[in-house]
């Protein structure tokens, strides 16, 4: 992603966030960034992904969990820990999308928000093959909408295209959101 849709990104986790003030946040994919508003409102932070010396260099959280969800799609946090989830433009990459949503919505407080994000780009080699097949960035939504949806664990999933200015006329990249909130 480029620096418009990581900017866009960030200016919706503000919006987002500011409805869960001293929020426990979980980033699930991370690496050294988060992009979470560099104001920060939440209590604390906590981030799981694949490589632990990006990891070591995410300077916004508190603590990591070296995870490959591919291979255990089990987040090693407590039932009803969190917030907020989120997950940025990494969800695409995992194979078993169902049983990591359980997951993340286990980890959810009831009320608590899930928030995943996509663009268009990608790296072809790693996401899976519903994603390479659909191009379209609704279809995209689609698919993660549909995913929250049959998880059966959250509220009707919504969409925002967040995508900045100058990337709707060719110029950058977009951004998606698909929201839900944990089912009481």
């Amino acid at each position: 992603m480029d620096g418009g849709a990581r900017g866009a990104l960030t200016e919706f986790y503000a919006e987002a966030f500011a409805e869960y003030p001293g929020a426990r946040c979980l980033d699930v994919g991370a690496g050294r960034l988060s992009h979470y508003p560099q104001s920060r409102t939440w209590e604390h932070m906590s981030i799981t992904g694949l490589m632990e010396f990006e990891l070591q260099g995410n300077s916004q959280a508190d603590d990591f969990a070296v995870r490959d969800l591919n291979k255990i799609p089990e987040l090693p946090y407590c039932s009803a820990s969190f917030d907020i989830v989120t997950c940025a433009a990494a969800f695409k990459y995992f194979v078993r999308p169902l049983e990591i949503l359980r997951e993340m919505g286990r980890v959810l407080k009831p009320g608590g928000v899930l928030i995943l994000s996509t663009s268009n780009r990608m790296f072809e080699e790693k996401a899976v093959r519903c994603w390479r097949q659909t191009r379209d960035d609704v279809e995209h939504c689609l698919i993660y909408a549909s995913f929250v949806h049959y998880s059966g664990l959250f509220e009707r999933p919504l969409a925002r295209d967040v995508t900045p200015l100058l990337a709707k006329v060719g110029i950058g990249d977009p951004m998606y959101v698909v929201f839900a909130k944990r089912s009481q």
